[in-house]
């Protein structure tokens, strides 16, 4: 049976149900994360003691009678409440599939959780499942020791650089916050990045200030002036440390400010006793500069999944003939993996 939960309280109370929820499972992220007009929903399936759970953004298509789900930024993907051996696949995808065309969902889009198992499994029968590139993980179970011990030996000489000029501070108020933002900001302009990176300063203090999950504000100052020359964000969830955003003064580059960050919160979240802490992979998730950056901290990868599914394929191709002939003529690149590929042509 699939039940659509939307309130807070029956949100929560389905989630404490899994011992394995997230930050990006939860009701007040999803509520931070979407755009006016979409929809948040917990999609819960129960079958003879099995429970799943999903999380989705609803979104309407414009012009259309249709919708779309997709996930949040971050890992999400479903949640199997217990690890039931005897899961029947076959009836989750029938009941899940019923609900997609009830509800005019023409396709469904959804980053997994690379700590979560069995996800892959239990949507084996809808769409397809693949893996563009790694995330890296440091094992927090470990001792701190032992965990350095996977640290390269550049990265040991950058974090013992950094410890003689700077120190780690925890940020705790509106000019604090102020100082992220700024550094933050500078480095999306400098990358270019799009519009839906540059989170406004709401999105910013409901993240820190919630019951659900941690996030620490991490500033590193340099011992001379006590300038800020960057600053982090890193969630904490039911055993999870999440890379979440970060930013940096190219100025101070060579004195490694953001490792240090790392560094300091990968310490402290041992000690605090929680298990993994997730630096995330590449740009794209491809392997590529940013990846080897976080790959200096640990050997430790997991597979970045993420799942397509086609629910209407008719509906589908009509849409990405529609919106194609609207005007788009070429497609970068990096483009044609795009999914949905008729979004590559709406600016929402």
């Amino acid at each position: 049976m699939i039940h659509v939960v939307k309130g807070e309280n029956d949100w929560n109370k389905a989630l404490s149900l899994a011992d394995r929820a997230d930050v990006y499972h939860t009701y007040h992220y999803h509520q931070l994360s979407k755009n006016s007009g979409d929809e948040a929903i917990l999609i819960k399936y129960e079958h003879r003691g099995a429970i799943v759970l999903l999380p989705l953004l609803i979104r309407t298509i414009e012009g259309t009678i249709y919708k779309d789900a997709t996930s949040v930024y971050g890992y999400a993907g479903v949640l199997p409440v217990n690890d039931n051996e005897h899961f029947n696949c076959a009836h989750f995808s029938k009941e899940l599939n019923t609900f997609f065309k009830q509800e005019n969902i023409i396709s469904v889009f959804s980053r997994l959780h690379p700590y979560i198992k069995h996800q892959e499994t239990i949507l084996s029968q809808l769409g397809g499942v693949s893996s563009p590139g790694n995330v890296v993980y440091i094992d927090l179970s470990q001792p701190l020791d032992e965990q350095r011990q996977n640290y390269s030996r550049r990265l040991k000489t950058h974090l013992n650089k950094a410890r003689k000029h700077c120190y780690v501070q925890q940020g705790y108020n509106d000019d604090h916050l102020e100082e992220f933002m700024a550094l933050y900001y500078e480095n999306m302009r400098k990358v270019n990045a799009k519009s839906f990176y540059f989170f406004s300063k709401a999105y910013f203090k409901a993240l820190l200030q919630n019951n659900q999950f941690t996030t620490d504000l991490l500033i590193c100052r340099l011992k001379d002036n006590d300038k800020a020359i960057a600053a982090g964000l890193f969630t904490k969830c039911n055993g999870i440390v999440q890379y979440h955003l970060s930013g940096t003064d190219d100025n101070y580059d060579h004195l490694n400010a953001v490792k240090l960050l790392i560094d300091y919160t990968r310490i402290t979240s041992t000690k605090a006793g929680y298990t993994y802490f997730n630096l995330g992979g590449g740009r794209s998730s491809k392997d590529d500069s940013l990846f080897y950056f976080k790959s200096r901290f640990s050997k430790s990868f997991e597979p970045f999944n993420i799942w397509k599914y086609i629910v209407n394929k008719e509906a589908y191709l009509v849409l990405e003939e529609q919106f194609n002939y609207a005007g788009v003529e070429e497609v970068k690149q990096e483009d044609t993996n795009y999914f949905p590929s008729y979004r590559r042509y709406l600016t929402t």
